[in-house]
């Protein structure tokens, strides 16, 4: 799927706000002395990267769709084409 400028700008937005309350919250965590807290704070930013993206790229998918997706279900495969080049 080919990302648009609007599926880049609302990642983008969306990982702002979500990274904005975020960073506030831990900000002792993502500065902590601590490399594990660091590590732990940090990958909880990737996650709401990873979640930003995903709400972005599923706008046609219902709301129980993306959660599935944000939580890790598996893709459905796409049907398989005959060889008329129409689905099955």
């Amino acid at each position: 799927m080919a990302k648009t400028d609007d599926t880049i700008e609302n990642r983008v937005y969306l990982f702002e706000s979500l990274a904005s309350s975020y960073v506030a919250a831990a900000s002792e965590q993502l500065g902590s002395d601590d490399p594990a807290v660091r590590e732990r704070a940090r990958r909880a930013l990737a996650e709401l990267a990873y979640v930003s993206c995903v709400v972005a790229d599923t706008q046609q998918l219902s709301p129980e769709q993306v959660r599935e997706r944000v939580l890790g279900a598996p893709e459905l495969a796409p049907a398989p084409r005959s060889k008329a080049g129409g689905r099955r």
